[in-house]
């Protein structure tokens, strides 16, 4: 009796299961279709990455060459240049903002001030909504060889004027506290949503055990945020191969004297498309979707050994 009783009580479960996923799936639906039209159908393009492309033939009509266009990127002399640029770039900013995000979102959960912290987000967010161009613009502030703010005060103090968009040995730096100034509020702001649903009783458990306040962040508060951290690296990792055009194309003004430093994978892109070739410009961004997909998988199935609760997939 109880098993017939079940048997029934069951297809009301599923019908209500099923209609909270449709109540959920529509709510999805036009991100969904979105993801498709921008990201999903344009994806035949790749053939593009194989072919000697003509605009005139289509891409259909145009002829096959297998990997040559890949083959072109892969031994040219700009190469290795690019490719280093652009994971050393990742690399570095990923170690240094993920410790000043954390930083901040930590001491933002230490500020006691409603109206002082609303303040300190607004103001570290902001530049992440400005525009390239505008960054640029307020990098020359300081940098522009003859009016910036920088060349002004060592002209003051006796010191050398250099033009610094010829000195390409400073860019790391410019273009590092650019990135660091633009981003790091927005990822802050992440890991300080993170820690509000912080459980107090675990603070107060650690003072009680004798915890000092560096004590609790290192083994509360860390390891709280330690899933959120990994997912966003992981983001990041998708990327190590690719990089912000604007952020390296606008703010060192395409100076060629400055390439050594500021030159990457999508620079080099943007050169190829601007003397009409496209199918290597689609070789080389398929090779970066491809390596970043790697990458992503690889980095994955390690935090899975490792720590199998905190891997994303």
């Amino acid at each position: 009796m109880q098993t017939a009783v079940k048997a029934k009580a069951k297809p009301r479960h599923t019908k209500k299961a099923i209609r909270e996923s449709l109540s959920m799936g529509a709510l999805a639906l036009p991100g969904v279709i979105l993801l498709l039209i921008f990201n999903y159908l344009p994806m035949f393009g790749i053939v593009i990455a194989f072919k000697r492309y003509v605009p005139l033939k289509g891409i259909w009509g145009s002829d096959w060459c297998g990997f040559e266009n890949f083959k072109f990127f892969f031994t040219s002399q700009d190469a290795v240049r690019t490719i280093r640029n652009t994971m050393c770039y990742n690399l570095a900013w990923m170690a240094i903002g993920t410790v000043a995000s954390v930083g901040l979102a930590l001491m933002f959960y230490h500020l006691r001030s409603r109206r002082a912290l609303k303040f300190y987000n607004t103001t570290i967010m902001f530049p992440k909504f400005l525009s390239t161009v505008i960054l640029a613009f307020l990098a020359e502030i300081f940098l522009h060889p003859r009016f910036g703010l920088l060349n002004t005060i060592r002209s003051h103090l006796g010191m050398k004027t250099p033009d610094w968009y010829a000195v390409a040995s400073v860019w790391p730096f410019v273009l590092t506290i650019v990135q660091l100034w633009a981003t790091v509020g927005m990822a802050s702001v992440i890991y300080y949503a993170s820690l509000m649903s912080l459980d107090e009783g675990l603070l107060e458990a650690a003072r009680l055990d004798g915890a000092n306040r560096w004590q609790q962040i290192w083994h509360v508060m860390i390891p709280h945020l330690t899933p959120i951290i990994i997912i966003q690296n992981m983001l990041n990792i998708g990327n190590l191969f690719t990089g912000d055009f604007g952020l390296f194309y606008q703010v060192p003004k395409n100076s060629g004297i400055l390439y050594p430093t500021t030159d990457i994978i999508n620079t080099f892109t943007f050169r190829a498309l601007q003397s009409g070739d496209l199918s290597r410009s689609a070789a080389v961004g398929l090779a970066q979707s491809v390596a970043g997909l790697i990458m992503v998988l690889v980095s994955n199935a390690i935090i899975k050994k490792i720590s199998p609760d905190d891997a994303v997939f």
